[in-house]
């Protein structure tokens, strides 16, 4: 059994182990309006988060650049359900899109279909998911599935046709607009200054709990009589 060597050493680390393991169970139980404080807090960067990563509009009025240029696609979705659903949003978008089990071949103005999308995307962003459910007759989130799921195989058709540009802005529709829209739905949007108390103790909180746990374990070893010291210098 391994001895106390510093009883006064062992006796601070173990107050300092055994009230993180305390403040650690009020960090999991729900005491943060419902939530535990995990939750609560990745819920609030969230919130600062959306409030500054809305391209939206922008990717709007860059569309504009597409002119009523036509494009021609033919795509290959995972599912035939998959597939019937992009075809309802695509001819929504003014687009003739012909089904054959998984595959639709689309006929089309880009800049009009990307519109539609990044407005769909804004009715989500904005928590507005009632206005795809009234268009579509399906859920909004699975509204912006679709759109993810049927932009992502127009942009590998359009590359391999190599109109690279227009597939590079499609990718970007995708991640600045459709892919935000999706994960930021339900989220109410808050400022960084609005919030620069509760941000400010929580990165200062953060600091705090990592040193105090070190600092328990650097002690409970001292106090067992281990240490760490460097190595004599080896003369070659």
């Amino acid at each position: 059994m391994m001895l106390i060597h510093n009883k006064k050493t062992f006796g601070v680390g173990s107050l300092l182990f055994i009230t993180f393991l305390m403040a650690l169970g009020v960090m999991f139980s729900p005491f943060f309006a419902g939530e535990n404080a995990l939750k609560a807090s990745d819920k609030l960067f969230n919130s600062i988060s959306k409030g500054s990563t809305y391209y939206i509009q922008d990717l709007l009025k860059k569309t504009q650049a597409l002119g009523d240029e036509k494009f021609e696609a033919t795509v290959k979705l995972r599912t035939d359900e998959l597939a019937q659903k992009s075809q309802k949003i695509l001819e929504a978008a003014g687009n003739q899109a012909s089904l054959a089990g998984s595959q639709l071949s689309i006929n089309g103005k880009l800049h009009e279909t990307l519109r539609a999308a990044l407005k769909d995307a804004d009715s989500m962003f904005h928590n507005r998911d009632s206005e795809l459910a009234q268009r579509y007759g399906f859920p909004g989130m699975e509204g912006l599935f679709v759109w993810w799921s049927v932009l992502k195989e127009i942009e590998k058709d359009l590359t391999r046709q190599s109109k690279f540009k227009e597939a590079s802005f499609v990718s970007t529709v995708i991640k600045k607009g459709v892919e935000v829209g999706y994960n930021f739905f339900g989220i109410s949007p808050e400022s960084a200054v609005s919030k620069a108390g509760i941000l400010i103790f929580a990165l200062v909180f953060y600091v705090i709990y990592t040193l105090w746990w070190g600092i328990a374990i650097m002690l409970l070893f001292e106090g067992f009589g281990l240490e760490m010291k460097a190595g004599a210098k080896k003369e070659v």
